[in-house]
């Protein structure tokens, strides 16, 4: 905003008092939350608290004659998240364009540091701001995204290993959660729900279908026999799916009559593969818009060949959708075949064009991701110690006491939580500064 609103890269913390000029940063208050050498974007309730609070100042009567500067460090890792927040928050509530918004951010020549996926190593795709800004903006083109109606405490409180580990990535559409197991327990630091655990908080959200991408940890019955619908799509975690599961995926979402909960074992490789195949073909989003929008409402999401797999696919989804769409469009009835019905599941022994498996990643069955230690078993852990360090959590031994109390009586509901009621009248408060 010329003459009001300012971005600025700093080497030192600016003197305050200064008549004129009001200057706050948010490097330490908004943290992202790393798997391994992943560094951002920040996730969909910090945008939100950054946006809060940048309203907040721009509507302050103390404030109304200053210019008011978010700065952030040397840290170029933190430039960027700083960068993604200021630029976001000129989609969303100055309506710029994102070229435009990207274009004021490099003013100066300065460059910034491009996201990478949630594993170590050299990085083999780079997401940059520039992808994220076309997220932010396409996710309001199509409704994905609406802060008058976004509710902070459910997102962080569901999004927290103990209370389910999902997210929504597409308001009543999608939903993206880690895998359930037999019964409630803790495992290598990470707290498993049982299937029975989601049932309030699916029903009362109109979830009608389950996918499962991973080894059968739990029996499906106990879904099929509470009123879900549910498919099995195994392929190997950290691996990309057959055109045959891409398919099938896709057929099983456009016809399913609610929501759609899809699970692999952490809920972030496969799950967002699968996810991202769908909104690339029915949004006409490209591969990195897909995956920043996803990562933003679950950070982690789409790792290693997955994020080539979605590029390579990206123009025969495009047309495909094309064709959806334009058999909608002219009332022409599309013939779906069901062909799953009677199939218990879809492995990954059909291997046709896998184009973007790496050499080292070895297919295996369902029975062989039960013997090792995998993908998302580590991407789980971490997330649950990440989290129990953070100072809002319990620590784990509490977690874990509480987990085997309540084994005693019944298997515990992730929608029972008085915690998210307390809170509810703060984060109304905080609301009203958007609108």
């Amino acid at each position: 905003i010329s003459d009001r609103l300012y971005f600025a890269i700093l080497c030192q913390k600016p003197k305050s008092g200064a008549a004129n000029t009001h200057y706050f940063c948010i490097d330490d208050e908004l943290v992202y939350e790393n798997f391994y050498a992943d560094f951002g974007p920040l996730n969909l309730a910090m945008v939100y608290r950054y946006c809060c609070k940048l309203n907040k100042k721009l509507k302050s009567f103390s404030l109304i004659r200053k210019k008011i500067i978010h700065y952030t460090g040397f840290d170029q890792k933190k430039q960027a998240n700083a960068a993604f927040l200021i630029g976001s928050y000129a989609i969303i509530y100055l309506r710029e364009s994102p070229e435009d918004v990207y274009r004021l951010i490099l003013a100066g020549s300065i460059s910034y540091l491009p996201f990478r996926d949630a594993s170590f190593g050299t990085c083999s795709f780079h997401l940059t701001l520039l992808d994220c800004f076309h997220a932010i903006n396409k996710a309001l083109q199509y409704g994905f995204l609406d802060f008058n109606t976004f509710d902070l405490n459910e997102y962080e409180h569901y999004e927290r290993a103990e209370n389910g580990d999902f997210n929504w990535i597409i308001p009543n559409k999608f939903i993206a959660f880690s895998g359930p197991h037999s019964r409630s327990k803790i495992e290598n630091g990470y707290p498993h729900h049982a299937p029975e655990a989601y049932f309030p908080y699916f029903r009362k959200h109109k979830v009608t279908t389950i996918i499962r991408l991973n080894k059968k940890l739990y029996d499906a019955k106990r879904f099929t026999d509470a009123g879900f619908e549910h498919f099995d799509l195994f392929f190997a975690d950290g691996s990309t799916p057959s055109d045959t599961i891409v398919k099938t995926f896709l057929n099983i979402c456009e016809n399913a009559e609610g929501v759609i909960a899809v699970h692999c074992k952490a809920g972030l490789g496969r799950t967002g593969t699968l996810i991202a195949c769908y909104i690339m073909k029915h949004y006409r989003m490209t591969a990195a818009e897909t995956i920043a929008w996803i990562r933003i409402n679950r950070p982690g999401s789409v790792i290693g060949p997955q994020q080539h797999f979605l590029m390579e696919k990206q123009a025969e989804l495009w047309t495909e959708g094309d064709i959806f769409h334009a058999k909608l469009k002219g009332n022409r009835k599309i013939a779906v075949t069901r062909i799953l019905s009677g199939v218990d599941d879809i492995s990954i022994n059909d291997t046709r064009n896998r184009r973007t498996i790496r050499k080292d990643i070895e297919l295996y069955s369902d029975e062989d991701e039960t013997n090792r230690v995998t993908q998302g078993d580590k991407l789980r852990a971490l997330k649950s110690r990440r989290q129990a360090k953070g100072p809002t959590a319990s620590p784990l031994t509490v977690i874990l006491q509480s987990t085997v109390q309540k084994h005693k009586t019944s298997e515990p509901s992730i929608s029972d939580s008085t915690d998210i009621t307390k809170r509810t009248t703060r984060s109304a408060a905080r609301k009203n500064s958007l609108k």
